[in-house]
C-alpha cells in the first residue's frame, strides 16, 4: 500500500488553523445568523421590488434587478453596518465604498446567474431567487473580511 503525502505550505496551515479557531467563536456565529436576518429582509425587498417592477410596472428583469438590488443594498449596508457586524466606530463612507464594491461583485454574479437561469426556461422571478441566494456566501465573506474588519 503506497501513501502519497500532502504538503501544505506555512501559510497554508496558519489559514486553516484560523478558519478552525473562528468557527470555534459562538460570536462569529451569532453574527452569521445576524448577517442571514439583515439578508433575508433585503432578499425579500429585492424580491417584492423586483416583482412589481417586471408585472406591475413593465421594466426589463435586467433594468429591475439592478433597481431592486440599489434599494436592498442601501437597507442591508445600513443594518449590516450598525447590528450585524457593529461597524458604527470606523469611517461609514469607507466601509460603504468597500460594502457597494463587494456588492457590486456579488450582483455581478447575481445577473450572470439570472440571465442563465431565464435563458433556460425558468421563470424570472424564482431565477432571480435563485440567483440572489447563491451570490449570498460571497457577499457574506467579503463584508466580514473586507467592507467590515
Amino acid at each position: 500500500m503506497e501513501f502519497n503525502a500532502v504538503r501544505v505550505s506555512p501559510e497554508e496551515l496558519r489559514a486553516h488553523l484560523r478558519l478552525i479557531g473562528a468557527m470555534k467563536q459562538r460570536a462569529n456565529w451569532l453574527q452569521l445568523i445576524r448577517f442571514g436576518v439583515v439578508g433575508s429582509s433585503g432578499f425579500v425587498l429585492n424580491l417584492a421590488i423586483y416583482a412589481v417592477c417586471v408585472h406591475v410596472v413593465g421594466i426589463d428583469y435586467g433594468v429591475a434587478a439592478v433597481l431592486s438590488w440599489v434599494l436592498s443594498a442601501g437597507s442591508n449596508f445600513f443594518f449590516n453596518r450598525h447590528w450585524t457586524f457593529d461597524a458604527r466606530d470606523g469611517a461609514a463612507h469607507f466601509q460603504a465604498v468597500r460594502f457597494f464594491l463587494v456588492s457590486l461583485l456579488a450582483l455581478g454574479v447575481d445577473l450572470l446567474l439570472l440571465m442563465a437561469f431565464v435563458h433556460a426556461g425558468m421563470p424570472k422571478v424564482p431565477g432571480q431567487a435563485l440567483a440572489v441566494a447563491c451570490s449570498m456566501p460571497f457577499n457574506f465573506l467579503g463584508n466580514k473580511l473586507w467592507s467590515f474588519r
